[in-house]
């Protein structure tokens, strides 16, 4: 819980999927999931499947303003994960209002390249999730395309070129980041992570599995789930401790719910992973 017996408050700022596992739709699950209230605030209505994306057709940026102040106006949000965000117009939206009401916790996916190979932002957009977006956020969750995007360099095919990556990373302004190996070969896909004062290696064994759609949102809105969920006092006592176990658990919960995705049958391309695992 967040301060006490009352479940905590999570938004979601994200474009949608009418297939149900990416996007604000994969991220409301996360949250249900996880045992904590969700939000959302729709950036982009997205005509997708589990095969490929057709179109994008982004929301207004006054209308997300609109979005988030009337929402925010009302309901007391613990956390916050940002996922797609189309344009620097919205990308300057979301940075203004979330400074003046600041969450305990923002987590930042970088969404730009989906699961298809589909790039979802313009260049604008990505220098302004880069440059506006990133500084604002606790933790940030690219997958090594989009690493490779942020930093304008070749993606890394290699743990090596991962941990070579990470420094320039960090100095985007987040304190956390979680740089994800799913794109490497292999029998693992360990994920990267650094704090503000080390950088460790997260191990995973790589699940044989073609139903990945959706797996970075479901990661970043596990992850600030989780953050919600801590005890505000918890956060000040051990506030570098904080984010690692909220890392740790919501990639448990990740490595369960795509063991169990074999129990779906959504779609003729990457199937979602099974959210709801422990309930159905």
């Amino acid at each position: 819980m967040a301060t006490d017996s009352r479940l905590a408050n999570v938004l979601t700022i994200a474009g949608s999927d009418p297939s149900g596992g990416a996007g604000l739709q994969g991220d409301l699950k996360t949250f249900s999931a996880l045992g904590v209230y969700g939000t959302n605030v729709i950036t982009a209505v997205i005509a997708q499947n589990t095969c490929g994306v057709a179109s994008v057709y982004p929301v207004s940026p006054q209308a997300i303003r609109e979005q988030l102040e009337h929402l925010l106006d009302d309901v007391a949000i613990d956390a916050v994960k940002i996922g797609m965000v189309a344009s620097r117009e919205v990308a300057e939206v979301i940075a203004e209002v979330l400074s003046q009401r600041r969450p305990r916790w923002i987590v930042l996916d970088p969404v730009m390249v989906a699961k298809s190979g589909d790039i979802l932002v313009d260049n604008d957009g990505i220098h302004a999730v880069r440059d506006i977006l990133v500084p604002l956020a606790d933790v940030i969750t690219p997958n090594l395309p989009e690493a490779a995007v942020l930093l304008d360099t070749p993606t890394p095919t290699t743990p090596d070129a991962m941990e070579a990556m990470l420094p320039a990373l960090t100095q985007l302004g987040a304190p956390y980041v979680v740089l994800k190996g799913g794109h490497l070969r292999g029998a693992t896909c360990p994920d990267l992570l650094a704090t503000p004062s080390r950088h460790e290696w997260l191990p995973a064994s790589r699940i044989d599995t073609d139903n990945l759609h959706g797996t970075g949102c479901a990661l970043s809105s596990a992850i600030a789930a989780c953050l919600a969920k801590l005890p505000a006092e918890a956060a000040a006592e051990a506030p570098a401790d904080a984010p690692v176990a909220a890392i740790s658990e919501a990639k448990q919960w990740l490595h369960a719910a795509l063991e169990a995705s074999v129990r779906l049958n959504v779609g003729k391309g990457r199937g979602p992973v099974h959210h709801f695992y422990a309930w159905w």
